[in-house]
């Protein structure tokens, strides 16, 4: 393996760890207070780390062929969870 792909396996474990740690936190909080906006970050953090890890997956499948289909596709989930993770924002 090249020292980029490392990188890459590196960086996307860290986003996937550290979104999974968000959306657990978010989880245990809901629990808490039982606050609606809890559960759209929740939902926000893992629509992000799906979207990392599928295009990391995908990425090592397909040999790193149809960049743009699978940037397409992480850009749209990724924008999905940040829609709801800036709805957590305003929820009750």
């Amino acid at each position: 393996m090249y020292l980029v792909e490392i990188l890459y396996v590196v960086f996307s474990a860290s986003l996937i760890a550290s979104g999974l740690v968000m959306a657990g936190m978010a989880v245990q909080a809901y629990a808490e207070t039982e606050r609606r906006s809890m559960i759209y970050l929740s939902v926000g953090f893992t629509l992000i780390v799906a979207a990392a890890t599928a295009t990391t997956i995908s990425a090592f499948v397909n040999d790193f062929q149809n960049p743009r289909q699978l940037l397409t596709v992480n850009y749209f989930v990724t924008t999905l969870g940040f829609v709801a993770v800036i709805l957590s924002l305003y929820a009750e």
